[in-house]
């Protein structure tokens, strides 16, 4: 009678550990596998102890009940209750470089190897050269704006 006890358990315990990580935990697929490993461990034991027409009923039983148990609570609608329902639709730091235009002249506040920062009205923007180095200090102006893009290059007197 243990033996079955310690299988039913093993089995029953890793179904749930299954609908704990399809629910409340989804992507870290620890407690899932720990789930999967019970009721494998559990089915092997049962193949062990009681010879493999015992072991594939319970083989059979234990997958449809898995297979029910999903099916019921998708049909049953239990997975909305834990859904995300609303959307986010804004940007971090939208409006930040709408002070920013064409030709606008500023200072290169590091080195630009393509990438670096640079000054425009007292506001330090991670800008990007077209290629060149730009050493910090340089005037710089801005060529164009892409999204959150920043080209640069230098101002050159003619």
């Amino acid at each position: 009678m243990g033996e079955w006890l310690s299988i039913i358990l093993l089995i029953a315990v890793g179904l749930i550990l299954i609908y704990i990580e399809l629910l409340f935990v989804p992507g870290t697929t620890i407690v899932g596998l720990i789930g999967l490993a019970l009721c494998g461990v559990g089915i092997y034991l049962t193949y062990e102890d009681h010879g493999s027409v015992v072991g594939n009923w319970v083989l059979a039983g234990t997958a449809l009940i898995s297979i029910g148990g999903m099916i019921y609570s998708f049909r049953s609608k239990s997975w909305d209750r834990f859904s995300l329902k609303t959307t986010n639709n804004s940007k971090f730091n939208d409006d930040y470089y709408n002070d920013l235009q064409i030709e606008m002249r500023g200072i290169a506040t590091s080195d630009l190897k393509p990438i670096g920062k640079g000054e425009f009205n007292n506001k330090t923007y991670e800008v990007r050269s077209r290629g060149e180095h730009i050493s910090s200090g340089t005037s710089i102006k801005i060529a164009r704006i892409t999204g959150n893009r920043i080209i640069v290059e230098t101002i050159t007197t003619d």
